[in-house]
């Protein structure tokens, strides 16, 4: 056993890791994540079977990320109750089956009601490993772990647009559905297989432990860390993951005339970036510290965003683009490892209250950057989800400094 300290400065004892399977569980997140970016490149083949446009069939995007953040508030609690590792295995074998079903599916309508009860049980699988990795690792090795299993997600962004698109053109849009359908079965199986003996056992005083969802989120919000945490992901969100990164690729197919595939390679270079994180997390965590990584991080993805608003060509972009993956999870790295610690005692409602402001967030700022592109143009977006986090990331240091200080302040009463 190790000890972790709360939100409140208080003990508490954290089991460390004993054979987590981090490889697996990070294979549980690229499964789910890839139900985000699978349908990328498939719209137009998937609006001309279905004989609709592919704005129509755009709400097959909406239809899956709406239930995956808005589900965040009874998912969380859920795994608190019942066991997150058995939310999560059970989730991602009916994930699958929905996925797989979509390849039958025979018209728009029960396509999208299928991927809504996909996006569903795919919002329980990455909070609920998070929240599982905040009770078993712990917390000076938990930014590297959980590093580590997002990888998966990581790759989940770089890998499955280009396999969707290669499958999607050889073998139709229904075949890439039943292939990932098929490969998320396989991993909550493995999972299952994995975890067998635990998943069997009851939790301790089922009902009694667990803090009911409601007054998890109340205590969350009455704690300071909490609602610096929720604002910190909902700004997040809505300058970066809503705001300026689903709109590189269209930058630079108009701005540089690059054809969409080549577009789609400049932008996975953000995976590149990203995946460097990944190995390096534990190093620069030693090195910087939780401020200022988040400090650095904030820096360096307003420098990037500053850069492509200026950059002369599509070399300069790729460059940039790995510099916004690495600095990123800096900034991002610091948000995740903080959700799991800010409500010990319900943290899958902690992560997945994290989720949700972020999922907000990142709505909010699809519809603010889209006003501003329409107002200014791609380059002036840029700039302004710069300069947008310039301010974030100061305020994100300034409150995580005077979450720091009131703690010292409290332990030393």
């Amino acid at each position: 056993m190790t000890t972790a300290l709360t939100s409140s400065g208080k003990p508490i004892a954290v089991t460390a890791p004993a054979g987590v399977p981090i490889g697996l569980l990070a294979l549980a997140g690229f499964a789910t994540g890839s139900g985000m970016r699978l349908l990328d490149p498939l719209l137009p083949l998937v609006a001309d079977s279905l004989h609709v446009t592919v704005a129509g069939a755009s709400v097959l995007i909406a239809s899956f990320m709406l239930p995956y953040g808005l589900g965040q508030a009874v998912l969380g609690p859920l795994g608190d109750r019942l066991c997150k590792l058995r939310v999560v295995c059970v989730s991602i074998l009916v994930y699958g089956v929905f996925v797989a079903a979509c390849a039958a599916a025979p018209g728009m309508a029960a396509l999208v009601t299928l991927r809504a009860a996909s996006g569903l049980f795919a919002g329980a699988v990455i909070p609920l490993i998070m929240a599982y990795l905040g009770d078993t690792v712990p917390y000076a090795d938990r930014q590297a772990v959980l590093g580590r299993f997002l990888t998966g997600m990581v790759m989940a962004q770089m890998l499955t647009g280009p396999i969707s698109g290669v499958i999607g053109e050889y073998g139709g849009w229904r075949l890439a559905f039943l292939v990932l359908g098929g490969f998320a079965i396989v991993v909550g199986a493995a999972l299952a297989v994995r975890f067998g003996r635990s998943l069997r056992q009851a939790p301790d005083a089922p009902g009694h432990n667990a803090v009911p969802g409601p007054v998890a989120y109340l205590r969350l919000l009455k704690r300071p860390i909490g609602r610096w945490l929720l604002l910190s992901a909902f700004f997040d969100g809505l300058c970066l993951l809503g705001g300026a990164f689903p709109y590189v690729g269209a930058f630079l197919i108009g701005e540089f005339g690059l054809g969409a595939a080549s577009a789609g390679l400049i932008v996975a270079c953000f995976g590149v970036g990203s995946f460097a994180y990944t190995r390096f997390a534990r190093g620069l965590v030693r090195r910087f510290g939780e401020g200022n990584l988040l400090l650095l991080g904030g820096l360096g993805v307003a420098a990037g965003l500053l850069g492509l608003a200026l950059a002369p060509g599509w070399p300069a972009a790729a460059c940039l683009q790995v510099l916004i993956g690495l600095t990123f999870y800096m900034f991002h790295g610091v948000l995740q490892a903080r959700a799991t610690e800010a409500l010990p005692e319900a943290r899958g409602a902690a992560v997945s209250a994290y989720a949700l402001a972020l999922f907000l967030g990142t709505g909010t700022g699809a519809l603010v950057f889209g006003a501003v592109l329409a107002a200014g143009g791609y380059r002036v977006g840029f700039a302004a989800a710069a300069g947008s986090m310039l301010i974030v990331t100061t305020a994100c240091r300034l409150g995580l400094a005077a979450l720091a200080e009131s703690g010292r302040v409290a332990a030393s009463r």
